[in-house]
């Protein structure tokens, strides 16, 4: 099947309920305080741009990038485990990156867990590297920052 990769909305069953999971992972692996993912209606306003990726019908994973005017951040990256390995992740990142440079953003960001090694791989194979903290993240003992240049 093709993987399609497209504009969603975050409030899509479907798409909810990816993020769903994805929080709830968030929470078994981090204290609240380290926490950073999005509300669903968080992701629902203009500065953010949620994509979904897709085989037919079925939304196999997510990601946003909040328009934050000299950066991009990367927001909500996440492929249901079932679907893991299909290309979902890199197609995602891809369609950001192409989305960040037609906005004329110079850079994406992003702050991700510690624990998440696998996404850790994708970022740096994506040509991401460790940064400082930015905006209103602090140094904490479960958080990492990366950046791109574009």
């Amino acid at each position: 099947m093709t993987l399609i990769i497209e504009l969603g909305d975050p409030r899509d069953p479907q798409a909810t309920a990816l993020l769903q999971a994805s929080h709830a992972l968030m929470e078994s692996l981090f204290p609240p305080e380290d926490n950073h993912f999005l509300s669903i209606d968080a992701l629902c306003t203009p500065d953010i741009h949620f994509f979904i990726a897709r085989e037919a019908e079925t939304v196999l994973g997510c990601a946003a990038l909040a328009n934050k005017e000299e950066y991009g951040e990367l927001k909500s990256m996440f492929v249901d485990e079932a679907a893991r390995g299909k290309g979902a992740a890199d197609a995602l990142m891809r369609q950001l990156e192409d989305h960040a440079r037609s906005l004329k953003l110079p850079m994406l960001k992003l702050e991700t867990g510690n624990l998440l090694h696998a996404a850790h791989k994708m970022y740096q194979r994506h040509g991401f590297s460790l940064c400082q903290p930015f905006d209103d993240y602090t140094v904490n003992e479960t958080s990492l920052f990366m950046e791109k240049h574009l």
